[in-house]
């Protein structure tokens, strides 16, 4: 099926067979995480015309994050799960390259880190693939400052805070925890910045060190992330990530980023070396952040309410489904969100049905999942463009219209 039924035009999708989609998820990686501005377009294709020497590169792009962040220092990563990955191997290694060398095997280390159970994730692996070990705390649903003040021993690398409000606990309560101990706390807020304020807010409450996605809310190269924090835990980072096959003798990396006079030897390629962030995606990455401290976010948010109100207006009168409009603050996320209900036994159809027809249909259309086993679809305004709401809503009336057929030619 051709995406000209999207576009009016062939792309470069065309030839290779694979349809483009309206993507009613959000910033999900696995449908292609964001669209990049023009701006962020050509910055790539600029980079892409010359070479450099990277640890000048991240030294540059390092500076950017701090100021925007209000963090000591910066650096770019290949996405937030990598800058995670490489935040749990700087709170293990510090700047020691012997302990550098050997990871992931970090047994005789402090390698334990820290993570309340509510807080627990699908993306909490890159704890143990960083050579952390996970230490629960909490129950389910809650955890408390002395939850955490219990479990912190000789042995503790570091404690992970995730930012979505469970639990009953904030990143102050656990900073108030951990610096007297001089445990760093890191914070995986890869999907936080639906709230702008959040590039400065956890930083500013006391984390050690910040991971944020770049392919999502700032719009840059989906391959891209960055970690903002402590100076020494951002250069622990870089000695695990950029390369070194170096010669000594005659390297001379920006001294902001890496004190080459005072590490005994160089560390071998490091753990983060597979995690490579190419010249375009850092260029890439920084062009987005600059302007996404530039964009008008209350006129985005006035935005992705109208165009949630077009879809849901345009399917008011359609029979079995009923859609409706979600706050930003239900789901303790920073966007709206449309619902839309399906009478499951009325139309014949229940929502995973609904949404496999969606998604096979033309266009393919995905929503959010979350709610299909309570018989809602959801959509995310963030990630649709001008006529998608029209298309969905279509598409939408389409299925129902062909399901009742099908009711009525199987009643007969």
């Amino acid at each position: 099926m051709s995406s000209r039924l999207l576009t009016g035009r062939p792309t470069i999708y065309d030839s290779l067979g694979v349809r483009p989609i309206i993507n009613g998820t959000g910033t999900f990686t696995r449908l292609g995480g964001t669209l990049m501005p023009p701006e962020v377009v050509a910055a790539m294709a600029e980079a892409a015309k010359h070479f450099v020497c990277m640890e000048e590169l991240q030294a540059a792009a390092g500076r950017v994050i701090a100021e925007v962040t209000g963090a000591e220092a910066g650096y770019v990563t290949s996405g937030a799960q990598a800058a995670l990955v490489l935040a749990i191997a700087a709170c293990i290694t510090g700047t020691d390259p012997a302990k550098m060398d050997r990871l992931p095997h970090s047994d005789g280390m402090a390698n334990q880190v820290i993570i309340a159970r509510v807080h627990r994730n699908n993306y909490d692996h890159a704890i143990e693939t960083g050579g952390g070990r996970l230490v629960e705390v909490g129950t389910a649903d809650r955890v408390t400052p002395a939850d955490y003040a219990a479990a912190i021993n000789d042995r503790t690398a570091a404690i992970l805070f995730l930012p979505w409000n469970v639990g009953g606990i904030t990143l102050t309560d656990v900073v108030a925890v951990a610096r007297p101990r001089g445990v760093p706390v890191l914070v995986d807020a890869s999907g936080r910045l639906d709230e702008p304020e959040n590039l400065r807010a956890f930083i500013r409450d006391g984390a050690d060190v910040a991971v944020f996605s770049g392919g999502k809310f700032i719009r840059g190269p989906q391959a891209s992330g960055f970690a903002a924090g402590r100076r020494d835990l951002i250069e622990a980072i870089a000695w695990q990530h950029l390369d070194m096959d170096v010669t000594p003798e005659v390297w001379g990396p920006p001294a902001e980023l890496l004190n080459v006079a005072a590490m005994p030897f160089i560390p071998r390629q490091g753990i983060g070396r597979g995690y490579k962030a190419g010249k375009e995606e850092i260029v890439g990455l920084i062009t987005a952040l600059r302007l996404f401290v530039k964009r008008d976010h209350a006129a985005e948010r006035v935005r992705h309410e109208a165009l949630l109100h077009t879809l849901i207006a345009m399917l008011d009168a359609t029979p079995h489904l009923h859609a409706e409009f979600v706050a930003a603050d239900t789901l303790q996320r920073g966007l709206p969100l449309a619902r839309i209900r399906i009478a499951e036994e009325q139309l014949g159809m229940d929502a995973y049905a609904f949404t496999r027809a969606l998604k096979q249909g033309t266009p393919s259309i995905h929503p959010l999942e979350r709610e299909l086993a309570q018989g809602a679809l959801l959509f995310s305004p963030f990630s649709l463009t001008e006529g998608d709401a029209e298309w969905i809503a279509a598409r939408c009336r389409e299925i129902v219209t062909e399901q009742l057929g099908r009711t009525v030619i199987a009643a007969a």
